[in-house]
């Protein structure tokens, strides 16, 4: 045992990780095989549903429409004359990247997931870098594993944007635990149109300013420091609320961004009126609790318990507390955002991967049966995800 410990201590970083990236991405190649000889008549994908065709499905179609076809100038309405799903709702960084790879590697449904798995390998290795010195390299080792190979490692070859906004993410949160601030100015953008989240990345350094403006007494607070937070903080602003502006410009219409992204909500509560803060959330949680055959109250009750339980954890446990202010504040200012903005649904699970940081907390016990515990969790959560998305989809939805 001790052999094979100092081995692993000794492999060389990007041989490591590289291996649990690989292996993590044949077992999930493994799950989506058997997905789609389980998918069926009533699945979206139909009987004879194949690996491409899974790996292109679901939002891969939007983003594959809009390399395809780029972005509409008049907004598509429903029955209704409300704003009906659309492009819109997907920035523009990944399928552009894609569709010029694909002119090299044979087309777009070869490209997209190539840029997955490539953007995945990448923020495997920056989780890594961000976790090695608050946790050590061992239990970042395992945070690899656990990221690569947990709930929704599907997305590392899916033809999904999630990778490609990680990657961006990780690395920009390093270059904030490094005070590298130059390279925000490179980050931020491309985390701003890859997916929605740069929000939640200017609320990060509003309130990272406030901190080491708050312990400016124990350490140094030059003033380049605080210039680069307050730019690349208003850079970040700036950025996410870019993108309906712009479309807002190529439509014509002001409130285009937001009435395509509440079109999402209609078929779950209908016409709602116009976006609210926090509305999405609770009627989210009213709604789910009367599916459940429970009191819509305990919705928003069970709600705030879970926002209150949240919150004492970040600032109080201890294994957490070992990842650092940076990193912390980030898990507060993404959950913060996504309570503003989102209305939990089938998505859920895969908009709480930015949260993936926080793996570094979960790998921190030293006990190797918790470590293999929560991996064999992972992967089971993995499948159970993939089976209900993939083998079960019951939707569909044109391919251009």
């Amino acid at each position: 045992m001790t052999t094979r410990r100092r081995f692993w201590l000794r492999l060389p970083v990007p041989a490591a990780v590289g291996l649990i990236y690989l292996g993590s991405r044949i077992l999930t190649t493994a799950f989506l095989l058997i997905a789609a000889e389980l998918s069926g008549p009533a699945s979206r994908f139909g009987a004879d549903a194949t690996l491409g065709s899974l790996t292109m499905g679901w939002d891969a179609q939007w983003y594959w429409l809009i390399a395809y076809s780029g972005y509409p100038t008049e907004l598509p309405l429903d029955a209704a004359g409300n704003v009906a799903e659309n492009a819109w709702a997907f920035m523009p960084v990944y399928p552009w990247l894609a569709n010029a790879l694909g002119v090299v590697v044979g087309g777009y449904p070869i490209a997209a997931p190539l840029v997955s798995v490539v953007a995945g390998y990448s923020a495997s290795w920056a989780l890594y870098a961000l976790l090695r010195d608050r946790v050590g390299r061992r239990a970042a080792m395992w945070g690899v594993v656990f990221f690569a190979a947990g709930p929704m490692g599907a997305l590392f070859q899916l033809g999904y944007a999630e990778a490609l906004f990680l990657l961006w993410l990780l690395l920009a949160l390093r270059a904030v635990e490094r005070r590298a601030w130059w390279w925000l100015y490179l980050w931020v953008p491309l985390m701003a149109f890859t997916r929605p989240g740069v929000l939640a990345f200017s609320l990060l350094l509003a309130l990272y300013g406030i901190w080491r403006w708050l312990c400016r007494g124990r350490q140094a607070l030059p003033a380049r420091d605080v210039v680069h937070i307050v730019v690349s903080g208003l850079l970040a602003a700036a950025c996410g609320f870019a993108w309906p502006v712009i479309t807002g410009i190529v439509t014509g219409d002001a409130g285009a961004y937001l009435q395509t992204e509440l079109a999402w909500r209609r078929s779950w509560i209908g016409d709602h009126g116009g976006f609210v803060p926090f509305d999405g959330a609770v009627r989210a949680a009213a709604l789910w609790f009367e599916v459940w055959g429970l009191p819509a109250w305990l919705g928003p009750a069970a709600l705030t318990a879970l926002v209150v339980a949240i919150a004492l954890t970040l600032l109080f446990d201890r294994r957490v507390r070992r990842l650092g202010v940076p990193l912390r504040l980030w898990s507060a200012s993404y959950l913060l955002y996504l309570l503003a903005v989102f209305f939990p649904q089938s998505s859920t699970f895969r908009l709480l991967v930015p949260l993936s940081p926080l793996w570094g907390a979960v790998a921190a016990p030293r006990s190797t049966a918790w470590r293999v515990g929560v991996a064999i969790v992972g992967a089971a959560a993995q499948w159970w995800w993939i089976y209900n998305m993939y083998a079960l989809g019951n939707t569909f939805t044109q391919v251009p």
